[in-house]
């Protein structure tokens, strides 16, 4: 984890409040030059260096943070002593706090012994980082030499699975689609692309097809060649001259030039079928493709790789094919065949042999590593026992072998992705990681480095793209939009994670078999609880940076007594666990740069909170009985003088204006880093203070109305200014149903929204063309009568972009539309629609068409949806599917109880 620890580091080094003379001023220079080594030379190249750069980072950034808390520890003394003076000191020495890092009380001497050893261990450090630099620049990295170079396996070595290699179990579909891919009508040259993780059977099922009599017959010329992570461009030449030789005997020693020249020859003007299986990067494919001739003649060439890139890049026309992991009986039928061949199972074995190839998690390469474990003892307390736990069984038995593979994606990945990908560990297994919570981790942890022209939360999803593109993580869900919402991890990957972890130092995960922690202090980095019932924590509390809770306790006592110790802390994730009263303990963590916590009745967060001058990211949500009872998160003014936040997301939670902060703090920021905040009620959204929050991404507000309130002192129409704004969600709440009143129209947008929700509106829907003209809206959610009437007819050339419509509970009778509308709707959704007679058909002209989800809606609607997938499909629009949801399926849609859900995906 040497990039990682580096980039922390020099994050720290720029986000100190001010320069500290103890810092020798050449500390940051040397953490870039490294970095920028670390970008240019690969992973295998420096991995023995990287143990040495790593703990350098750990010891140079734990001397700084040290010096910094032991500051604000000091000043904060100061501050609480002041308590029974007035309120205005004690805002004004919170003031002071940022400029005046060095008001300790401790006796000058004592300082000065302080600052002389730490000075002495930076120093230390420097000299380290100095004799590293100079061992990078011996290194020649193997990526740089000509292709091919360092070969550290064959290219034509045996796989792990190749005896396996005969059950195509699973994969007749892919086996019939790729055949006709093969043999079709195309005559060009044609690349197709086998896809998918590591052991999941791309091999397989290329041997497979290569092996099938038909294509044998079909390819008079065919050619296998393994590429693997390194290679040598004549190993792989000379295997593809002899296995494509007409004559002669086999070639041994040729230079690569003549090489080319042969495999060329002995290509031109025949039909010729290549398998280049396990192929890693785009290098191999440059050097060989140019030898490929294309004579029309249908000849076709097998890519298997785990990287989606590397296929995109070899035919970038060519759709990809994406391997699978297998259902439940393709899963039994391959354990059964690896158990027993063509005998049967007992019949008192299959229960559990089931049961265990479940928990394969349908990965081939899992299934058959544990078959072979079964077939040595065919006893039921044998199969049992290894049913508990699949897992640590392959790891106990051929667990290196089977690692080894899986390890070679992680190998490949370049420095800056390999924390990123570990972090995955963190998780609970099979646990559903929102994109937007992980991201906002990866940032708070400091394994993004920044770049000028990119956001933090940008470069996130570039790297997050780039592990889905390895097959490394999994898609489970996306939003209407086509945003990634929710990935998962493999358990096998994810147990992956955890031991490369525990080689890297880089986190621990504490369950029900891990109380004690193993000893070493860079092991205690990051501590991730899956436990509910523990004994007191025993870390070495100074050097933890980052404590994740899984647990579901109910009672925050634990954690209390215990965070007062966490000095050095940058991210505390206790969203499972709940507080009656703000634990003040949390204002000691001034790194925090990451906080999430849930309370039970009402909460005020202190003023001093701004003592958090880190704080990115602020989660504070209301959990437990009376979740949408009256119960309120009331925030200080003293939120508006925190320049590094970016994500605020609160439930009910009241922030006072920022003019008041400014009136009487006098010290009001620019937050020009804030890009989310969501669940704040009655906010007054003056001119004045959207300027104060320039870069808004996402907004989330609700509104209670009262007699005595005008709606139009919120001052809706100003939502235009905030010029960045790509989601909005709005909700109206008339305090008395009997006294509801329509909204207003003083409701204005910026062009670039995309995601917009209404609820309670009661807005007439000949004003829906003020939503209907935004250029890049994409999604839109009307719910409990946002609009009312009976007639909505969109205007010509409306809703351009639109890709998801909702409508929740409305009095909607008659529903137009036309040709020009709805070009790109993808889904539809209608629930409590009782007045709606029908859906208009030209939704559907457009091709586009994936979903039709109804609920309570009458039976002419249902009839209208079915009359609309009749016409799609005899125009060639097989996907268009209509779901008429009962009522369990509506309530789990909602999921309104899932606190992660409300949290990270914005609830309903």
């Amino acid at each position: 984890m040497a990039y990682a620890a580096l980039v922390s580091l020099l994050r720290t080094l720029e986000e100190s409040p001010q320069p500290m003379q103890q810092i020798p001023s050449d500390l940051l220079r040397k953490v870039g030059c490294l970095l920028e080594i670390l970008d240019e030379k690969s992973s295998l190249s420096i991995r023995d260096l990287e143990g040495q750069i790593r703990d350098a980072s750990f010891e140079a950034q734990d001397i700084i943070e040290s010096h910094i808390s032991s500051d604000e520890l000091e000043l904060s003394k100061s501050v609480s002593s002041g308590v029974g003076s007035c309120f205005w000191e004690i805002i004004s020495a919170l003031q002071d706090m940022f400029p005046a890092i060095h008001l300790c009380e401790t006796s000058m001497e004592d300082k000065d012994m302080n600052e002389l050893d730490e000075h002495k261990g930076l120093q230390r450090v420097i000299d380290e980082l100095d004799s590293i630099l100079e061992a990078l620049s011996k290194i020649e990295d193997g990526k740089e030499e000509a292709p091919g170079a360092g070969n550290s396996r064959s290219a034509g070595c045996s796989r792990f699975v190749a005896s396996n290699e005969s059950m195509p179990v699973g994969l007749d579909e892919d086996l019939l689609h790729l055949k006709d891919r093969l043999t079709g009508c195309s005559s060009n040259l044609d690349i197709i692309s086998i896809v998918g993780m590591g052991g999941i059977g791309k091999t397989t099922l290329a041997r497979k097809l290569y092996n099938d009599r038909l294509i044998e017959e079909y390819f008079g010329t065919r050619a296998w060649v393994v590429v693997s992570q390194n290679y040598h461009v004549q190993e792989l030449l000379t295997i593809l001259v002899n296995s494509t030789r007409q004559e002669g005997g086999e070639v041994h020693k040729k230079i690569v030039e003549e090489l080319d020249v042969r495999l060329y020859k002995n290509l031109k003007g025949r039909r010729y079928l290549i398998v280049m299986d396990d192929v890693w990067d785009t290098k191999a494919w440059d050097y060989v493709k140019r030898f490929f001739p294309d004579d029309n003649n249908n000849s076709r060439i097998i890519l298997t790789t785990r990287q989606s890139q590397v296929a995109l890049y070899a035919n970038p026309r060519s759709p990809i094919h994406h391997m699978k992991l297998l259902s439940s009986e393709p899963s039994w039928d391959l354990l059964r065949e690896t158990v027993f061949g063509q005998e049967d199972c007992p019949y008192e074995m299959e229960k559990i042999g089931r049961k265990i190839a479940k928990n394969c998690k349908g990965l081939p390469l899992a299934i058959v590593v544990i078959g072979g474990l079964l077939s040595r003892d065919i006893k039921e307390e044998n199969w049992k026992r290894i049913a508990q736990d699949v897992k640590s069984t392959i790891s106990k038995n051929d667990g290196d072998q089977f690692m080894e593979i899986l390890s070679l994606s992680y190998d490949s990945l370049p420095h800056h992705l390999k924390a990123c990908f570990l972090y995955m560990g963190v998780f609970l297994e099979d646990y559903e990681i929102f994109v937007s919570q992980l991201i906002k981790l990866w940032i708070a942890e400091g394994f993004i480095k920044p770049q000028p022209v990119e956001t933090l939360e940008g470069l996130a999803k570039d790297y997050l793209s780039n592990l889905i593109n390895r097959s490394l993580i999994e898609v489970r869900r996306r939003k209407h939009n086509g945003e990634i919402k929710i990935l998962i991890i493999h358990d096998m990957l994810r147990e992956l994670c955890l031991r490369k972890a525990q080689d890297e130092k880089f986190f621990q995960i504490v369950n029900r078999c891990s109380h004690v922690y193993p000893q070493g202090r860079n092991n205690q980095r990051r501590v991730s609880i899956h436990y509910d019932i523990l004994p007191p924590l025993t870390v070495h509390d100074r050097y933890l940076r980052s404590l994740v809770y899984f647990c579901d306790r109910h009672s925050s006592n634990h954690l209390v007594f215990s965070i007062v110790s966490f000095r050095m802390l940058k991210v505390l994730d206790a969203l499972t666990i709940k507080f009656n009263e703000f634990p003040v303990g949390i204002l000691e963590l001034v790194h925090l740069r990451y906080l999430a916590f849930c309370y039970t009745g009402n909460l005020w967060l202190p003023a001093s909170i701004c003592k958090l001058w880190n704080l990115q990211t602020l989660v504070v949500y209301r959990r437990g009985f009376g979740v949408l009872g009256p119960y309120n998160l009331y925030l200080p003014l003293n939120i508006w003088i925190m320049p590094q936040l970016r994500h605020l997301l609160f439930d009910k939670g009241f922030l006072p204006s920022p003019l008041l902060a400014k009136a009487i703090l006098e010290n009001l920021v620019v937050l020009e880093n804030l890009q989310t905040l969501s669940g704040v009620k009655n906010f007054r959204c003056s001119e004045e203070v959207l300027e104060i929050m320039p870069n808004l991404k996402k907004l989330g507000i609700s509104y209670v109305h009262d007699k005595s309130t005008e709606w139009s002192t919120y001052e809706f129409n100003n939502f235009v200014h905030l010029h960045k704004l790509e989601t909005l969600k709005c909700v109206f709440i008339a305090k008395d149903d009997l006294v509801r009143k329509p909204l207003p129209l003083n409701l204005v947008f910026p062009l670039e929204l995309k995601r917009l929700t209404l609820t309670g509106c009661r807005i007439s829907w000949e004003k829906m063309t003020i939503i209907g003209s935004l250029p890049n809206l994409e999604v839109l959610k009307l719910r409990d009568y946002a609009f009312e009437g009976s007639v909505w007819e969109p205007n010509e050339g409306e809703f351009t972009k639109l890709k998801y419509l909702l409508i929740d509970r409305n009095e909607l009778e008659h529903w137009y539309a036309d040709s020009t509308h709805f070009l790109q709707l993808q889904h539809v959704c209608l629930n409590h629609c009782f007045e709606l007679e029908a859906i208009p058909t030209e939704i559907g002209d457009n091709g586009a068409l994936e979903m039709i989800e109804l609920f309570r809606c009458r039976s002419s609607v249902v009839a209208s949806a079915m009359l609309i997938q009749e016409e799609q499909q005899s125009l060639g629009n097989e996907g268009l599917r209509v779901r008429v949801n009962s009522y369990r399926d509506y309530v789990e849609s909602l999921d309104s109880t899932s606190l992660r859900k409300r949290v990270y995906a914005g609830g309903r």
